[in-house]
């Protein structure tokens, strides 16, 4: 190039040299900006998730601890009755129970439906003893229990497999839940002792027949 000296050129080349090692060293710095800010993600994502992992394991085993506390643990005023004392033979004749409602004794060779079953009329004893053989929990109310209170019990039964609800206008608690030798008056369906009771005998270790069905039974209204 005219009027270009030596001088010129390498000062112009020594420039542009600068400029690319500007830039090269520029991206690298942008290189370890990126890879230090995505193995610190990386970190908090990796420390997040062992977080949530051993909350979610605290909590598991918290929740376990209580089940096996409630399941151990006596339930307050309950009645028991000495499985022994409680026949067991299919029969298609009326039965006298001694209690109301009844908690075990001879019954029909058909039991109620109890997966979940809530009844708005009330159903045959016999049938119902039959389910309470095979482990189901079965919630009965009379006139006295409110609304709110009946809906609340409805909702916990409909939910829990092994169990069934109807009313017993006869019987002296308000509410009463009964399972094979066992059971509980409670006034409210606040009472504690209802979440204790599903839980020691849905399927509990009174049960007789552990595992048998709770459909294909008899279907009430």
């Amino acid at each position: 190039m005219a009027g270009t000296t030596p001088t010129d050129r390498n000062s112009r080349q020594a420039r542009i040299a600068e400029m690319r090692r500007a830039e090269r060293s520029r991206e690298r710095r942008n290189k370890v900006v990126a890879i230090t800010v995505s193995t610190a993600v990386a970190a908090g994502l990796v420390g997040f998730g062992a977080w949530v992992l051993i909350d979610r394991k605290n909590k598991d085993a918290a929740a376990a601890k209580a089940v096996e506390a409630a399941r151990t643990a006596s339930v307050s005023e309950e009645q028991s009755w000495d499985p022994k004392t409680l026949g067991r033979n299919h029969v298609e004749t009326p039965v006298s129970y001694p209690m109301n409602p009844p908690v075990g004794g001879d019954h029909h060779p058909r039991w109620m439906n109890c997966n979940g079953d809530v009844y708005k009329n009330p159903v045959p004893q016999v049938n119902a003893v039959h389910s309470l053989e095979h482990g189901a929990v079965w919630v009965t109310y009379n006139e006295k229990a409110p609304q709110a209170d009946i809906d609340q019990l409805a909702d916990r039964v409909a939910k829990t497999p092994y169990t069934l609800m109807s009313p017993v206008k006869e019987q002296s608690g308000t509410i009463m839940l009964s399972a094979w030798g066992k059971q509980v008056t409670v006034d409210s369906a606040a009472d504690p002792r209802v979440k204790q009771f599903f839980t020691k005998y849905v399927q509990g270790p009174q049960t007789p027949e552990p595992g048998a069905a709770c459909t294909n039974g008899l279907a009430g209204k």
